[in-house]
């Protein structure tokens, strides 16, 4: 597959998702400036973690202005598959890619950590391959973390099987006390109502190369595009 990581000014993981899904999974992988115009051919978009235009206003409140997000709105549009990883996770919110929004974590202060996901498993979602019973342990790093969004948009996410990750404890329990910023009903990550469009605040690119002792972020990605080549 061919792989396209948008890189903005202030992004800092587009080489770590560069380095997953070229080194390690064995993807093409091309990089793709926040100016250009125009999308190259791809199979699927990765928006990368960092501080894109330095967090100004919101983070991902300047991004989505970038000349390549009318390019990315473009491709969504279309049935093109994206992925947003943190600071990409608020791109597609500001950019209505995505419902809701990420604000400032509770309490307010930078976390970073790792962290355990319990994966919303159906045949018919993007973590199909995932095991329910096992959750997932990914970092996160951020400060704008905490998802928000109405009881309608909430209602409406629950309904479609849109929510696809909880933060939750060691043993899969969801509480107050594995949510590491105060996101609404725990919810660490979302797919769009076709599910072509996913976001999600840990960053399971930071845990996909067995010299790192976890590669559960791998078992995530792979369980994603798994579901990305039937679609």
């Amino acid at each position: 597959m061919k792989v396209g990581v948008v890189v903005f000014p202030g992004s800092n993981c587009d080489r770590d998702a560069e380095y997953c899904f070229g080194a390690i999974m064995g993807h093409d992988v091309v990089r793709l400036w926040h100016k250009d115009a125009a999308l190259p051919s791809v199979d699927f978009i990765v928006i990368p973690g960092g501080f894109s235009y330095g967090d100004y206003l919101r983070s991902g409140a300047l991004a989505r202005f970038s000349p390549i997000m009318e390019a990315v709105k473009s491709y969504a549009e279309s049935g093109g598959k994206i992925l947003g990883i943190c600071n990409g996770f608020q791109v597609l919110c500001e950019a209505g890619l995505l419902p809701g929004a990420l604000r400032i974590n509770t309490p307010k202060r930078f976390v970073c950590k790792n962290i355990h996901l319990l994966p919303e498993v159906k045949p018919s979602l993007p973590t199909a391959n995932l095991n329910p019973s096992h959750p997932l342990q990914i970092p996160i790093a951020h400060g704008e973390g905490s998802y928000f969004a109405d009881q309608d948009t909430l209602s409406a996410l629950r309904v479609h099987g849109q929510i696809l990750f909880r933060y939750c404890d060691v043993d899969g329990k969801v509480c107050d006390l594995a949510n590491p910023n105060g996101s609404v009903d725990n919810i660490a990550g979302i797919a769009s109502k076709n599910f072509c469009v996913v976001g999600m605040m840990p960053h399971p690119e930071r845990a996909c190369d067995i010299n790192q002792g976890n590669t559960d972020g791998l078992v995530l990605l792979q369980s994603l595009l798994n579901f990305w080549s039937k679609k």
